[in-house]
């Protein structure tokens, strides 16, 4: 894997236009085809897809997590990653970690560290101080393991493939420097 830093800085997603919720479809659409557990079967429809980013968004509007994405040299979202802040009252420390996504076209250039690292950035600056996740890809699970992050531990058939098939699942977590 090249450690090439995005073509453009990782950044917080407020309030998306509507390509932008177009792009972000995109990306989950793809990894969907290529096969990641992300929460949604294959074929996903656009609809669906941009009914999850509007979600999502409705979400970060409310401060409930943050929304970070990753653009190439044309400022086309190739990445996103989302940081969960809202959490049950007695963990006010923690958040999650949820649907870090790199289309396909866009890895092998660093985006995924860029996105953790970002998305580990802005839980600090939410006052966080321990960062939680879940992947089903082993990709990912190498990449969180270089980035510092610790696994926990692999629950045998948690989900579908987005093709059918049980998959297992391993936990990391990540506690935080002040």
């Amino acid at each position: 894997m090249t450690t090439t830093a995005p073509a453009r800085p990782v950044r917080r997603l407020t309030t998306p236009t509507d390509e932008q919720l177009q792009a972000l479809a995109d990306v989950l659409i793809d990894c969907v085809d290529g096969g990641a557990s992300v929460s949604f079967m294959h074929p996903l429809p656009r609809e669906k897809a941009l009914d999850f980013w509007r979600q999502v968004v409705d979400g970060a509007m409310r401060n409930e997590r943050v929304l970070l994405v990753a653009e190439d040299a044309g400022g086309a979202i190739v990445g996103t990653v989302q940081v969960v802040l809202q959490q049950p009252d007695n963990q006010p420390h923690r958040a999650d970690v949820s649907k870090m996504l790199v289309h396909r076209r866009a890895r092998r250039q660093g985006l995924g560290a860029a996105l953790m690292r970002s998305a580990e950035q802005a839980a600090r600056a939410h006052g966080k101080s321990l960062l939680v996740l879940d992947t089903a890809s082993d990709e990912a699970a190498r990449l969180y393991a270089r980035l510092g992050w610790q696994h926990c531990g692999v629950i045998p058939g948690y989900a579908l493939l987005p093709q059918g098939g049980l998959c297992d699942t391993t936990y990391f977590y990540r506690a935080l420097a002040a």
